[in-house]
């Protein structure tokens, strides 16, 4: 009888204990992310606010040169087409960084298409045909609105002695400039110069 009194009370504390870490388990689910950053509350939502903004944009650049190079054609659809699938690759190679950076200040980011279509800034291009030429145009002008955005938030980082992200937008920067020097070469005409 012993024993059996004993076995039931050890199985009521192991019920207990696993009830208990259940119960524990369902906290930590909804417990807010607490990333440890040296970074105070202001700079951290400031630089999320600013770097969401700018991942949004990225991927609906993303999103448009793909688009680009799906549809570009004429005498030129080779070059374009490798030239925009490159340029594609290297902009979605971004976006995780971006995101990570985030994450590495305390933030949160981006959880949706719902939530990129609200952030960004980057006009859509729905047509359903774009000249060849016009679409280098307007990759080449929203590459550059990029570089503005990108030395603004260079700014804030740097405001708030956000070295890390600052040296990460700066490398973003000249690959956004390297892309809209490529689509302006690539625009150029025979007559256009030297």
């Amino acid at each position: 009888m012993a024993k059996n009194t004993q076995s039931k009370s050890q199985s009521g504390k192991a019920a207990k204990m696993s009830e208990a870490s259940a119960q524990e388990a369902k906290t930590r689910r909804k417990a807010a992310l607490a990333t440890p950053t040296r970074l105070g509350s202001n700079a951290t939502r400031d630089i999320e606010g600013a770097m969401n903004a700018l991942l949004a944009d990225t991927f609906a650049l993303f999103l448009k040169t793909k688009n680009f190079h799906w549809h570009v054609s004429g005498p030129h659809f080779r070059d374009y087409h490798l030239m925009l699938d490159e340029q594609a690759a290297q902009i979605l190679a971004t976006t995780d960084d971006m995101a990570e950076r985030v994450r590495k200040i305390g933030g949160t980011t981006l959880r949706s298409i719902g939530h990129i279509s609200r952030l960004q800034r980057v006009a859509d291009n729905n047509a359903d045909f774009v000249e060849p030429l016009d679409m280098l145009a307007e990759l080449r002008q929203d590459n550059l609105d990029m570089v503005v955005r990108m030395k603004e938030v260079h700014d804030l980082c740097d405001d708030h002695d956000d070295v890390a992200t600052e040296s990460l937008i700066e490398n973003w920067i000249d690959e956004a400039e390297r892309r809209a020097w490529f689509l302006f070469e690539a625009s150029r005409g025979p007559s256009s110069g030297h």
